[in-house]
């Protein structure tokens, strides 16, 4: 019995276990420790294995080791639905094996940063979580192409696969992959240096519901792989070529004819990309809203003009360091900021392609260069950051542009200009962002500093 009569707790005689649990399945790890240690009742009801369905040991990756993911395995059970044990890279194959073993529900497992596991983890997720619907391998390096086999026969319901920086996976890799898990809608493949272009057909013939795909860093990556792959994967609504330098406007052009949802687009280093090119992707992908094409060093003013007459729901683009886009700025002053009372446009309805990555989830382990995307050193900047200039208000609308009409005395859309004490400048020309129209951002909140009081003893009371 979970109260008794030497349990003098006033809430305790006041509400019944049921709604004590209740209350306590709203609150988060570091709260539940705190509530075991109050009296024995509550240390039974904080950790009744229904209170951790989802649990995130980030903020205690340096301490977790193997046992501590075994005894909460074995305390959640089939409760458990979502795991982060990013940066744990204490976190080995054994421990791994025996959660799965014990947690066959899981559905979202984030293993970003434990690079001590290898295709055996991958295995024993085949083999227990055929639920598994979203898995992170970031950083993993020991992954190669049989952990991609075991997990298209096990978990064929998988959504969300990030096999970023896992440079063993070849095209036999991603065939066995997609040929399992044809229901994948996002892959990312960032740093995956083997990667060629028959990889891209493998998932053209297969993902006909992919939404995300990131190919940054893939540099053998070539306009025949992205042809194909616009040819199979219609749906396509993010996607970055970013360091795929051997690519034209071919493959600009099969995205403008065959992925009209396209919302974001990254581009950045690919140099041979023209303005003939961005201006049939502006022309027939309307909902774009973000875009980086910095040092895409041979697009003009007419790449910015064609964008801004034709997205209109356009909210950030990275087009620098690219000198033939200074004339844009050349003999004009800035007008004031102000607030634009025009519509909003909705966020798009999937996750970002490459989330934002919190420090120390193992990205410290990457060279500068390759940690791009927005979050990241030289990515897209904050919308609304200080040192934002505006486009003066003479500059026609899309509709103005159409009809000849007068110049609107609405807002002016929002420049960003990227200062050269930032150490990314490299000395060329400044980077620009355009807000078409302006939108107010909000920079994620933040944990307070010294917010964790409970040691992490108090986690192993899951022993």
């Amino acid at each position: 019995m979970v109260f008794s009569n030497n349990d003098e707790g006033l809430i305790n005689k006041k509400l019944p276990k049921e709604l004590l649990l209740r209350i306590f399945s709203f609150l988060d790890i570091v709260t539940l420790c705190r509530c075991a240690q109050i009296s024995k009742a509550w240390n039974i009801l904080a950790l009744d294995g229904s209170n951790w369905q989802r649990i995130d040991l980030f903020n205690f990756q340096t301490d977790v080791e193997g046992r501590v993911v075994e005894n909460i395995s074995k305390r959640c059970g089939g409760f458990l639905r979502k795991l982060s044990l990013r940066g744990c890279i204490g976190v080995g194959d054994s421990s791994l094996k025996t959660f799965a073993q014990n947690c066959r529900n899981i559905e979202h497992l984030n293993l970003n940063g434990c690079t001590k596991i290898t295709d055996s983890t991958c295995y024993s997720l085949s083999r227990f979580c055929s639920k598994l619907k979203h898995l992170d391998l970031t950083s993993c390096v020991s992954i190669t192409n049989s952990s991609l086999k075991g997990i298209s026969e096990g978990c064929r319901h998988l959504e969300y696969l990030n096999l970023s920086w896992c440079d063993q996976i070849t095209k036999d890799g991603v065939e066995a992959l997609v040929r399992g898990c044809r229901g994948l809608r996002a892959l990312l493949l960032r740093g995956c240096t083997q990667l060629e272009d028959e990889a891209l057909k493998h998932i053209q013939n297969y993902c006909h519901e992919l939404v995300s795909l990131n190919l940054q860093s893939c540099s053998r990556v070539t306009d025949d792989g992205v042809v194909q792959l616009c040819r199979g994967c219609p749906r396509l609504q993010a996607l970055c070529l970013s360091g795929c330098g051997s690519l034209t406007d071919a493959s600009l052009t099969a995205l403008a004819l065959n992925c009209p949802r396209l919302q974001i687009l990254e581009a950045a280093r690919c140099s041979h990309l023209t303005d003939a090119g961005f201006t049939l992707l502006a022309r027939n992908c309307h909902d774009l809203e973000k875009m980086d094409l910095e040092e895409c060093i041979l697009i003009t003013d007419r790449t910015l003009t064609q964008l801004s007459i034709h997205c209109p729901k356009l909210q950030a683009l990275a087009a620098g360091p690219c000198v033939a886009v200074d004339s844009l700025f050349a003999g004009r002053e800035p007008v004031p900021l102000r607030a634009h009372h025009g519509r909003r446009h909705p966020a798009p309805e999937q996750q970002p392609l490459w989330p934002r990555e919190a420090a120390g989830a193992g990205a410290g382990q990457l060279p500068a260069h390759h940690r791009r995307g927005p979050g990241a050193p030289g990515a897209l900047p904050w919308p609304g950051a200080p040192g934002a200039l505006r486009l003066p208000a003479g500059h026609p609308s899309r509709h103005q542009a159409h009809a000849g009409a007068a110049p609107s005395r609405q807002g002016p859309r929002l420049l960003r200009t990227r200062h050269p004490a930032d150490g990314r400048g490299r000395g060329r020309a400044a980077a620009l962002q355009v807000l078409c129209p302006p939108l107010t951002a909000r920079r994620p909140r933040r944990p307070p500093s010294g917010g964790l009081c409970v040691p992490f003893s108090t986690i192993t009371q899951l022993c």
